[in-house]
């Protein structure tokens, strides 16, 4: 009888999942994100929870013999912890591993391999795995404190252009409606009110607009694209001096700002491609198969 084996790649905004056999993926869903913050494993693991149970209904399951989670937010032993136990509560499977999602995009991109992941969604970061196997990380450090190149710091970056543009400090731009809309303001007033409630997620969800602003040639857009490119490229140039590695290593991109083509993951990879050290992995790269060959290696 076959294995069924449950990856899971859970981010700050989506999470998704899929299910196997050891062979073939049968079933994926995707759903809410449900990035892991202290205390709340609660609220994580429901969201997962029912994400994982619509892929196994996808599959014909309830149950799976492995769940392999790997999560934002995760890089602490008492909240990968904590999320086990919350998930163990839902019986979805009869094995749970919490792991991180670059965890899960290293083996993806590299199987057991050297290379360096970087991703960007509602926050970023870098981690690289030299040939001894050791990781190295760089960035993530929370919208407080770092995650440049990031979804949130798109966002701040666009309501920052917004504002300025209103005072006359900076000159007009399409940002300003483009803002407005995907906030739901009807007018600068009450952007400044959203602005002043919204949860870092709600910020990141404004950067797909501005990438789009800035493929449309708004000069103060792609400015905000340029500088995001440039920081999460030196999050990787960072990264090859402390690793126990040869160059050219491999860099490959995830996360909701990276996976799909677009104008900021075009940009990184042409700058990647300009650094000699560096080698961008052009592949788009599946966290969620990542998942499931890690699950197939906890599975007796």
């Amino acid at each position: 009888m076959s294995r069924i084996l449950v990856g899971a790649d859970v981010g700050g905004s989506k999470t998704a999942v899929g299910v196997s056999d050891g062979t073939t993926v049968l079933a994926r869903a995707e759903g809410s994100g449900a990035a892991v913050r202290p205390g709340r494993a609660l609220i994580s693991s429901s969201i997962i929870a029912e994400v994982v149970r619509q892929a196994l209904a996808g599959a014909g399951r309830l149950s799976g013999d492995v769940l392999y989670v790997g999560a934002a937010g995760a890089g602490r032993e008492p909240e990968r912890e904590e999320l086990r136990k919350a998930l163990r509560g839902e019986n979805l499977a009869t094995r749970v591993v919490v792991s991180t999602d670059i965890e899960i995009a290293l083996a993806a991109a590299f199987d057991e391999g050297p290379g360096i992941v970087v991703t960007a969604g509602t926050g970023s970061v870098a981690v690289g795995r030299d040939r001894t196997g050791k990781q190295h990380r760089i960035g993530g450090y929370g919208w407080q404190m770092g995650d440049e190149g990031s979804g949130y710091a798109i966002g701040r970056a666009a309501l920052g252009a917004v504002s300025r543009a209103v005072d006359g400090r900076s000159p007009r731009t399409a940002l300003s409606e483009r803002v407005l809309a995907a906030s739901r303001s009807a007018g600068f007033d009450e952007l400044v009110r959203w602005a002043a409630g919204a949860s870092p997620a709600e910020v990141a969800s404004l950067a797909p607009h501005v990438l789009d602003v800035a493929a449309h040639g708004d000069p103060l857009a792609q400015g905000i694209l340029d500088y995001a490119a440039r920081e999460l490229t030196q999050l990787a140039i960072c990264l090859v001096p402390v690793m126990d590695i040869a160059p050219p290593v491999g860099v490959a991109l995830t996360g909701g700002l990276l996976s799909a083509d677009g104008p900021l993951r075009r940009s990184v990879l042409a700058r990647l491609g300009q650094e000699a050290t560096l080698r961008p992995v052009e592949t788009r790269v599946d966290p969620v198969e990542g998942a499931l060959r890690l699950a197939a290696r906890e599975s007796p």
